[in-house]
């Protein structure tokens, strides 16, 4: 590695980790002084809020390591810039990707060992901190109105080898909404398809209302007609408690437990759920590129900061550009779920235009 790439390794890395320490330091005393109440009220033992915030550590961290990478980025080349180092660089013959392939390099390592992190350990520390914070509010009027919110996108295994999928369970009324539940034999095979429109527990019993039942052959084709019932009682073991504690979001499955939901869905007819779930799973892919994506958007802005005006002025545009690339995100999250765009380019819709942006500007400078 050649001394000048050293020099800049070390820049970016000392802010990197100062910036990441800082920001868990905050998010932990935030968090902590917003709850006190609750905890002196309760009277949670330190040891259980100090095994929470060990379990919430990846969380924390991929969530702001891309914006790490942003600060690092900017301060370190705003620096060099504002003491003519990048002139002499420039001067010596160096293109800007000589000069800033380091940032870029470790830009792409960080965004590796956010994937890495948030497949192996991110899923694990959500249903942990969830765990841990359930007992934290036990008996709490808080713990009491989460356990009646509504429920959206619930899937789960239940016993007589089904699966069952609910557009919207409401644990209040004990209630759901566009229900499917697809049974299978001992070699996984679709045996029997009931979709109904919504499903009441009532008297210890499910009662489904305009549901019709597919019965199905080894290879998928239909047996006979389909079997419509305006009212039925089903032959359902499972209690609404039980779909609450079976219950997986996509946020706690790894990649490969989200690949396997979508393909047993797949044939379900829930098109609409399906479609939601890939964008998760591509989600899983795309978000942990953010750390090199902004990293190449901050690296135009930081390389025009000299005076302490242009300094400022890049360095707020950096902060919008990064900030709206979020926003760019999150509209086009919102247009794949409405079915306007395909899931694949609902994610990546932020990182092509940002890329393209980037490159542009880098592309374009002196």
């Amino acid at each position: 590695m050649r001394i000048l790439d050293r020099y800049i390794l070390k820049s970016v890395l000392a802010i990197f980790f100062s910036c990441l320490f800082t920001f868990i330091f905050l998010y932990i005393i935030i968090d902590v002084f917003s709850h006190l109440e609750d905890i002196l009220r309760q009277r949670i033992a330190a040891e259980i809020l100090i095994k929470y915030y060990l379990s919430y550590l990846p969380i924390i961290f991929v969530q702001v390591c891309a914006f790490c990478c942003l600060l690092a980025t900017l301060y370190t080349f705003g620096r060099l810039n504002r003491d003519n180092e990048i002139i002499g660089m420039r001067a010596s013959g160096l293109s800007i990707f000589s000069i800033t392939k380091t940032v870029i390099i470790f830009g792409v390592i960080a965004s590796v060992f956010v994937f890495y992190i948030n497949d192996r350990f991110v899923p694990m520390s959500m249903a942990l901190t969830g765990k841990i914070k359930s007992q934290m509010e036990v008996g709490s009027k808080k713990a009491q109105g989460k356990e009646q919110e509504d429920i959206y996108n619930l899937a789960m295994y239940g016993l007589k080898n089904r699966l069952f999928f609910v557009n919207k369970f409401s644990p209040l009324t004990n209630t759901m909404e566009g229900i499917v539940i697809l049974e299978h034999d001992r070699h996984q095979n679709i045996t029997k398809k009931i979709v109904a429109n919504s499903g009441v527990f009532k008297d210890g019993v499910w009662k489904f209302y305009e549901s019709i039942t597919y019965h199905l052959d080894e290879n998928g084709q239909l047996i006979n007609e389909p079997i419509y019932n305006k009212e039925e009682v089903m032959d359902i073991p499972e209690t609404p408690e039980e779909f609450l504690n079976q219950r997986q979001t996509p946020d706690i499955m790894t990649i490969s437990q989200l690949k396997g939901y979508i393909n047993k869905l797949y044939d379900s007819g829930a098109t609409a759920v399906v479609r939601n779930l890939k964008i998760d799973l591509y989600r899983k892919f795309s978000e942990p590129q953010t750390a090199i994506i902004i990293t190449l958007l901050g690296i135009p802005f930081a390389l025009r900061i000299r005076k302490r005006g242009i300094g400022l002025t890049s360095f707020g545009l950096a902060i919008i550009m990064g900030f709206l690339y979020y926003v760019v995100g999150a509209v086009g999250i919102a247009l794949g779920k409405a079915g306007i765009l395909a899931p694949l380019v609902a994610v990546s819709l932020n990182h092509i235009i940002a890329i393209s942006l980037s490159l542009y500007l880098i592309s374009n400078m002196p």
